[in-house]
């Protein structure tokens, strides 16, 4: 594609439950749709165009944000298993039957929720830099949560200790990842609440909490699921992405190296490679 369609796709907005739910779909017409969940505070500007334009080359793909997040309306709630509700809303009043999603971060947890509470609307799972419910903590760094709430939106100082490793090609990597997504100029998101912020944290924290038998519901997750993860993710520690490969019955697992919780962003081209041949797999698994 010659022209970024992450740059100049229209916001488009859709109401369902008294909520109206800003998106932009872009790439094929036809195929199943591929739908994004972004990070905490994160919205459709945040992603990178080389993963969303490289992916819309063979399917549509949708940006979206969840209720309350950035242009669209209403108070985000303070659960992920919510937020996997409003998500179907969104799909169902779209239309579209069955979606491949793709989640990163927090967006991660509610594709886990989506898809466990709403089964029949979810056709292929892509899990980044995320975590099941009552996932491991040891190894994330202690200056997390401070550094990713202390300005109002996340500056490049913020991403590149958030995101990427402390090498010198990893922090190059990020720095030209910082100038991708800040090459849309117009009709751009405006900036996360502190509402928002506020619940997300909240659902973040309720994610911690284990709920009967650990791990156990991510065998209920039947659709094939690819999983992806920096060596060294101090958002979210790897070892949470080998456990979603361990114990969703039909994962495979991308480890990349020399990189952290952006590891999709540092190696885009590779990244939607990758995502491209599990998502046009052909059975994707026996």
């Amino acid at each position: 594609m010659s022209e970024s369609l992450h740059a100049t796709a229209p916001t488009q907005f859709t109401e369902a439950g008294g909520v109206r739910y800003a998106y932009r779909k872009f790439g094929r017409e036809t195929g199943t749709p591929l739908i994004f969940l972004q990070h905490f505070r994160g919205g459709m500007d945040h992603w990178d165009p080389l993963v969303t334009d490289g992916l819309a080359a063979k399917r549509p793909v949708v940006l979206f944000n969840n209720r309350g997040v950035a242009s669209s309306s209403g108070e985000t709630p303070d659960t992920v298993e919510a937020l996997g509700d409003d998500l179907a809303a969104f799909v169902e009043s779209l239309d579209m039957p069955r979606v491949d999603v793709l989640g990163f971060s927090i967006g991660g947890y509610v594709a886990q929720a989506f898809t466990l509470r709403h089964p029949a609307l979810v056709h292929r799972l892509v899990l980044v830099g995320t975590k099941p419910r009552g996932g491991e903590d040891e190894g994330r760094h202690p200056d997390v949560t401070a550094v990713a709430t202390r300005n109002p939106e996340l500056t490049l100082e913020d991403l590149l200790f958030l995101f990427f490793e402390q090498s010198e090609d990893s922090q190059a990597a990020g720095k030209e990842f910082w100038e991708r997504r800040r090459r849309r100029t117009a009709d751009v998101d405006p900036p996360t609440s502190e509402q928002t912020t506020q619940a997300q944290a909240r659902a973040l924290e309720d994610w911690r909490e284990v709920r009967g038998e650990r791990y156990a519901e991510l065998k209920r997750i039947s659709q094939p699921t690819l999983v992806v993860s920096g060596r060294r993710d101090i958002m979210v520690p790897t070892v949470n992405s080998f456990i979603l490969a361990q114990n969703i019955p039909r994962a495979q697992l991308i480890i990349y190296p020399n990189s952290g919780h952006g590891s999709h962003v540092q190696y885009p081209r590779l990244f939607v490679d990758h995502v491209a041949r599990f998502l046009d797999a052909e059975p994707a698994f026996s």
